[in-house]
């Protein structure tokens, strides 16, 4: 059984807002995927304004050649003067015909194809069917109506377990499946820890290939390593497997919760567990603690933007000794993040969604030191003298697990310390003119 986990404080009652937000939509969350899953092509269904997000967001070089692209939505096919399954097929044949290296066609939604109620689940089935899963073709939607960035690659993993269901399994059968796409020397560090922990049949998703997925059923058990993977927990368990419940495996004591409630699940033996986690451990403590003396006692407003706020919370509280003012998240799912929301301290204000003029309001009335927000409200933040951290940094950069505790203590650590080397700089440069 799971051991539960330990309440240290109620939070005060959640703020429910509901009005403007101001997030990322679910298509750059193609950015870490098509690099995580290496023999599969992410094809938006949508117009220019996608394209250049997507461009824009990746920073593409001129002499790379990226596993996504486009499928532009003229205004004929908005206008519905031509049929949009045709102008699709043409694309997808001339892109595997440039590309036979590809394994997966992912087809991705929009705003756009959205709006005008596209069929993007019968393209796709249409699509696989033609070229007989050679490349397997799936859809799922990353339009940013009314959802946050994070939830394209919760969308993308669904599909991938509902595709199990459909069209069946490889022939090996997973007893843990961690669920969550995490850079690739992260992933290496985790199997090496359950390797070490004595466990079998451990299942990355996604993984570094576009394989059938491993049968899932009820001997399976699943782990979240990501906070905003509620529709992927869903088909898991629809699949018949269990999940375990833990932290997020964020700094130290978020990761030594996530290995335990694994570990504690399989029967490892305590002292196993001990001695395999023993230096990690160590190596985090002493890495976080470098960072410790720029964040102790900083006051922090988290906006609503990733889903991840409520375990960067945690961590900053009580591995950093920041104090939180505001703990924004775009959703909470009640159930996965219990643990992250019980071990904040008593006083923090709890909001989920937003109205963004009211909550920049609440922040500005309380003098944060650090706010964690988008792209959005950074540069008129910054351009007010308040100091900001762009929440996105900790989607794109690897922060899960004992090694990587330190990196994630230098994100929130890097814009206070570049502030005070440059008051430094303009306190000495006042002091030689006079």
């Amino acid at each position: 059984m799971n051991q539960p986990l330990v309440s240290c404080a109620t939070p005060s009652a959640t703020i429910r807002q509901r009005g403007q937000h101001e997030v990322f939509c679910g298509l750059t969350s193609i950015i870490w995927l098509h690099r995580k899953v290496q023999d599969a092509f992410f094809l938006v269904v949508g117009s220019r304004t996608c394209a250049h997000l997507i461009q824009s967001a990746a920073g593409v070089m001129i002499f790379s050649e990226p596993r996504f692209a486009t499928a532009i939505m003229e205004e004929r096919d908005l206008a519905g003067m031509v049929d949009m399954h045709d102008e699709l097929d043409r694309e997808v044949a001339r892109l595997l015909e440039r590309r036979p290296d590809i394994r997966m066609l992912v087809l991705v939604g929009s705003c756009p194809s959205e709006v005008i109620k596209f069929d993007l689940n019968r393209a796709a089935e249409r699509l696989d069917r033609r070229y007989g899963s050679k490349p397997r073709v799936l859809c799922y939607s990353g339009s940013g109506i009314e959802t946050t960035f994070t939830q394209g690659e919760d969308n993308f993993l669904a599909a991938l377990v509902r595709d199990q269901a459909l069209h069946g399994a490889s022939d090996k059968v997973a007893k843990l499946v961690v669920a969550g796409s995490v850079a690739d020397v992260v992933e290496d560090q985790f199997a090496r820890l359950l390797d070490d922990l004595g466990l079998e049949d451990v299942v990355f998703l996604p993984g570094r290939s576009s394989e059938r997925l491993p049968k899932i059923g009820p001997h399976t058990r699943f782990i979240l390593a990501q906070p905003y993977l509620g529709a992927t927990a869903a088909a898991l368990e629809s699949l018949g497997a269990t999940r375990i419940n833990a932290l997020f495996p964020l700094g130290e004591e978020g990761t030594t919760s996530w290995l335990k409630a694994i570990a504690d699940t399989f029967g490892v033996p305590p002292a196993r567990f001990v001695t395999v986690t023993e230096a990690p451990r160590r190596r985090a403590r002493e890495a976080t603690a470098h960072y410790r003396t720029a964040l102790q006692g900083k006051r922090i407003f988290l906006f609503p933007d990733s889903q991840l706020e409520p375990s960067l919370a945690r961590y900053l509280s009580r591995e950093l000794d920041a104090e939180i003012i505001e703990v924004g998240s775009p959703y909470l799912h009640r159930e996965h993040v219990a643990g992250e929301l019980a071990m904040l301290p008593p006083g923090v204000s709890i909001s989920e969604g937003q109205d963004v003029e009211i909550q920049i309001d609440r922040c500005r009335a309380a003098k944060p030191d650090l706010v964690v927000c988008g792209m959005g409200l950074a540069n008129p933040f910054e351009a007010e003298g308040i100091v900001t951290k762009w929440s996105i940094e900790f989607a794109f950069t690897p922060i899960q697990g004992y090694e990587q505790a330190g990196d994630l203590a230098e994100l929130f650590a890097r814009p206070l310390t570049r502030k005070a080397m440059i008051a430094g700089d303009r306190s000495g440069n006042r002091r030689a003119a006079s």
